[in-house]
């Protein structure tokens, strides 16, 4: 391995596993048919769709009829949030509460309601990125409809207490969602659990395809479908099913939970490791929790002092090693993310911050490399 490109940025994408690529090969040829034809080609299509939406289900603690197939990650989080207030729109619940370290799908679709009259309340986190449940039940007043907070932070790996926060929701009478994009294939997935009424996914953070995703919705939970067109997904997302990314998708979440436990205890030593390492270089700070429950076991995310975290990056890439950065390039000039400004992290670290995320491949000799 120390010859060759080392990639340590897999909550950026991870590549597709060849398992997944087998599993969707037929559907990109002799079984690619439509599922809403009635012919024995589109009968077929159907029932491996309806196998797919089972096997998912039964994944994360779910029952068939509360899988939406969706075409990714944000478009989950922009249907969860946008359905969910665009079907009660009438009400007298018109506040919906966030954190400020979401995914930007989901804080882009907070802005855009705040834009028709929408009340949006953004709960501040901690120096390690977690939500304060107190503030968040403060937040869960009469007028309260929806509250989305992320399971796990893509940035800096804090691991939110959802089954605490959505136990407060469900006391409210609000409804609760979480986008688990970055939770997938990387921490236990059962809704039932976590007490959530919607929870996002996307394939491509857990080694299945782009451009297909999953949106749980609990029965009984209204939502307003943002695509029209024909009824498929019961209703709330038009459109002819991407088969084979769905397939792909299934096959992927099915080994990455197969291997989870395994995985993340490996994955986690690894990362240690190489924090160790890390620290060890004058002027640098870990950022989000230590190691442990709290944290994703595939993130590390530093900051150097007095460089810029691009300059890493670009030095990194040189080296072979495929990092990313906290840091955003923004009309000519640096500017700390908005998860490094929300955990109050100063200057000069907040330029110089790097993610370093591990994946299924990493091995011990990658991380010395890497760290050297």
């Amino acid at each position: 391995m120390s010859e060759g490109r080392i990639y340590l940025d897999h909550a950026a994408t991870t590549p597709v596993r060849p398992e997944v690529l087998e599993a969707m090969l037929p559907y990109f040829a002799s079984m690619g048919h439509n599922p809403s034809s009635l012919h024995a080609e589109g009968q077929a299509a159907r029932a491996a769709l309806d196998g797919a939406r089972e096997r998912a289900a039964a994944l994360i603690g779910a029952q068939p009829k509360e899988i939406v197939f969706t075409g990714g990650g944000s478009e989950a989080d922009t249907l969860a949030i946008h359905g969910v207030a665009r079907a009660l729109a009438g009400g007298a619940r018109r506040r919906l509460v966030t954190s400020v370290i979401e995914h930007h799908a989901v804080l882009h679709a907070m802005d855009a309601l705040e834009r028709e009259g929408w009340e949006i309340v953004r709960l501040a986190v901690d120096a390690q990125g977690f939500v304060d449940p107190q503030a968040f039940a403060r937040a869960l007043d009469e007028r309260a409809l929806l509250a989305s907070i992320m399971l796990a932070n893509n940035e800096i790996g804090s691991v939110e207490p959802i089954s605490t926060l959505a136990a407060i929701a469900l006391e409210r009478g609000v409804y609760f969602h979480s986008d688990a994009v970055q939770a997938g294939g990387a921490l236990p997935l059962d809704v039932r659990e976590l007490g959530v009424d919607l929870l996002s996914l996307s394939a491509h953070k857990f080694y299945g395809p782009k451009g297909v995703g999953l949106l749980y919705v609990r029965r009984g939970t209204p939502l307003q479908p943002l695509i029209y067109g024909g009824g498929q997904e019961y209703g709330a997302r038009a459109g002819t099913e991407n088969l084979a990314g769905i397939v792909g998708m299934v096959r992927a979440l099915e080994l990455a939970l197969a291997e989870l436990h395994e995985r993340a205890a490996r994955t986690a030593a690894l990362r240690d490791r190489l924090a160790e390492a890390l620290m060890a270089i004058p002027r640098t700070r870990l950022l989000g929790p230590p190691s442990g429950p709290g944290r994703l076991p595939n993130n590390l995310s530093v900051a150097f002092g007095g460089i810029s975290g691009e300059a890493l990056l670009i030095r990194l890439d040189l080296e072979g090693i495929a990092v990313s950065t906290g840091s955003a390039c923004a009309s000519g000039s640096l500017e700390p993310s908005h998860v490094v400004r929300a955990i109050g992290l100063e200057s000069p670290y907040d330029a110089g911050v790097v993610r370093f995320s591990l994946g299924r491949a990493t091995g011990a000799e990658e991380i010395e490399r890497a760290a050297s």
